[in-house]
Formats: structure tokens, C-alpha cells, sequence
């Protein structure tokens, strides 16, 4: 099955991007996850980004917070599609982030999530996947529909809450 290339600017980052993870485990995805600055370790993310292709990645997913240039850098070393994940920060609680990240120069774009968006970042990469894999596009429908079966479960409770003891 086609891999998913998690990258993170720090490993305080991880617990916003283990909802990525799980989400590519739970759609039996392979990935693999590293940790490379933009700016500390500028090489690596190059290296990185030039040979993701020829370690079968088809996508992806840049997580980083404050200048949060790491999308755009990877982005500029590759043609697979980018997905900036911003990392919510002590600064405008990641807006900064969020604006770096959907404010590329033309040529070089990355799809941007919210902040701290990694279920949707996840989600992203599977739905970019599945249109080339019949089976990841019939387990997100599968998804959908259990989605909207949970939304109507909690519909039906909260009109027993509210109106069952008038």
C-alpha cells in the first residue's frame, strides 16, 4: 500500500501529530515519521523531501509550529503533494503558523489543515490515496457512514434527554 511521510519539525510536536498516525493505522497505511527542522537541520530536509519517491511516499504531512516553514520547504524539494499540519503555539496560538503555511509563492504549494488538524491532515492523506486504491476509498466511505450514523445515535439521545420527561 502507498506510504504516508509524516515529518515534524521537534518531537514535542508528537502528541498533535499521533492523531495522523492513528488515523493511517486505522486505515492500514504505512507511514513513516520523522523529526527534521526547516532551519536546524536545513540538508536533512532537503535530502528528505528529493527522496521520498523513491521510498514509495506518496504524500506528505509537514507539522510545525512558530515560523513553521517546514511544508513549504519540503514542498520545494518535491512534487507529492505537501500537507501542512500547524503546531498550536504559545504565539497567537498557532495562527502564525496556520499563515505561514497557506501564504506560499506560487509554484509551491502545501493543502493546509486547522491548527492542531492532525485527524483531518490524516484523513487528507487517505482521501489523496484512495483515488488510486479502490480499497482505502470504500473504507472511507465506510467511515462517512459511520460517521454520520454516530452524529444521529447523539441526535436521538439528546431528543430522549430533552423531550422524554416532559
Amino acid at each position: 500500500m502507498a506510504k504516508v511521510a509524516i515529518v515534524m519539525g521537534s518531537n514535542s510536536d508528537l502528541p498533535v501529530v499521533q492523531g495522523a498516525i492513528d488515523v493511517l493505522k486505522a486505515f492500514g497505511v504505512d507511514f513513516e515519521a520523522r523529526v527534521i527542522s526547516a532551519h536546524r537541520t536545513p540538508a536533512k530536509a532537503e535530502e528528505f523531501a528529493k527522496s521520498a519517491k523513491s521510498r514509495g511516499v506518496k504524500v506528505i504531512i509537514a507539522a510545525a509550529g512558530k515560523a513553521a516553514h517546514l511544508g513549504g520547504v519540503i514542498a520545494a524539494y518535491t512534487t507529492l503533494p505537501v500537507i501542512a499540519l500547524p503546531i498550536k503555539s504559545s504565539f497567537m496560538d498557532g495562527l502564525d503558523s496556520l499563515l505561514s503555511m497557506v501564504q506560499m509563492p506560487t509554484g509551491i504549494p502545501v493543502a493546509a489543515v486547522g491548527v492542531n488538524g492532525s485527524d483531518n491532515a490524516g484523513i487528507l492523506a487517505v482521501q489523496m490515496l484512495a483515488l488510486s486504491d479502490e480499497t482505502l476509498a470504500e473504507k472511507l466511505e465506510q467511515y462517512k457512514t459511520d460517521m454520520a450514523a454516530a452524529v444521529e445515535e447523539k441526535d436521538k439521545k439528546l431528543q430522549k434527554e430533552l423531550y422524554d420527561n416532559i
